[in-house]
């Protein structure tokens, strides 16, 4: 009889958690599903042919497939030049992404490893800052910028850089509460043999950095790959230097998102395709902790 009462009592617990499985797994499943939706509907959009498209956007997939929206997105130069948004948002988001990741992680250096008077107040004053959308400084950096000339012309990409770029510093929390783990020891050990501060920052703690040098700089290259709010307010109208994201919003204005949706749909694929390639050739870093470390 025990056993009997053990077996039935084994046997609910397996029904209970194979019941309370499906359940779980149905539920991310919807989840997945909704979450997922948008993109396959623009993913669709964007291969949408033939000549009545704009009557046809309430199907999810188009009854002709054609690829004569990328084809527009390239040759029809006239009124928005998608290849040179294109590259002005490279340029623009490669050069920030090298200098507000060398920013964070020097600063996040002299937080973790570096003693200073003023190191406390600062590390005060960062957090505070960070309460704050960057947006609120918006209308000061744009009379900054233009006080030094530097929002006319071709003076433009140099400003938005700038813009990205320039506190980026005081993004250092999350680098510097990662450097705290890293032991001191390593640091002390380079010293007696006979390494500077700046070898000991190059050798020992940037490859021991990898997984967070890998997270920064896929943070530091979305933030201008995708911003709208500053390029809108630096560039104005001056088409020559727009980056995607102002033609992208300027496809779907009043006068343009009938002729221009389905065009809007292949470049909103086409500018997720760098931020894919930069997570595929850094995600292997995230793998790589204490091994990337060679002492000397």
């Amino acid at each position: 009889m025990a056993n009997l009462a053990k077996t039935n009592k084994t046997g609910s617990l397996k029904t209970k958690r194979f019941t309370m499985d499906v359940l779980v797994h149905t539920l991310l499943l919807i989840i997945a599903i909704i979450w997922i939706s948008p993109f396959v509907y623009l993913l669709a959009q964007s291969f949408r042919g033939g000549l009545n498209k704009s009557m046809e956007y309430s199907q999810f997939f188009p009854k002709i497939w054609s690829l004569e929206n990328y084809t527009r997105l390239f040759t029809d130069t006239a009124v928005l030049n998608f290849p040179r948004m294109f590259m002005n948002t490279l340029m623009i988001s490669c050069c920030s992404c090298v200098i507000s990741t060398f920013f964070v992680m020097s600063v996040s250096y002299c937080m973790s490893r570096l003693k200073w008077k003023m190191r406390k107040p600062y590390m005060n004053m960062a957090m505070i800052l960070g309460l704050f959308p960057g947006f609120m400084s918006m209308t000061a950096t744009y009379f900054l910028l233009k006080a030094m000339g530097l929002t006319e012309g071709s003076n433009i990409p140099l400003a938005l850089i700038i813009c990205y770029s320039s506190g980026a510093g005081t993004g250092f929390y999350v680098m510097k509460g990662y450097m705290d783990t890293i032991p001191k020891a390593l640091d002390e050990a380079a010293y007696l043999d006979g390494a500077t501060k700046w070898q000991t920052y190059i050798k020992i703690i940037l490859p021991l950095c990898k997984p967070m040098i890998v997270y920064q700089i896929i943070t530091s290259f979305m933030g201008p790959w995708c911003d709208f709010i500053f390029c809108k307010l630096i560039c104005r109208t001056n088409q020559q230097f727009y980056t995607v994201s102002i033609g992208l919003y300027t496809m779907l204005t009043m006068e343009r998102i009938n002729s221009w949706f389905t065009v809007f749909c292949a470049g909103a694929v086409l500018v997720a395709i760098p931020i894919s390639i930069l997570f595929i050739i850094t995600q292997r870093f995230y793998q790589e902790a204490m091994s990337g470390s060679v002492k000397g």
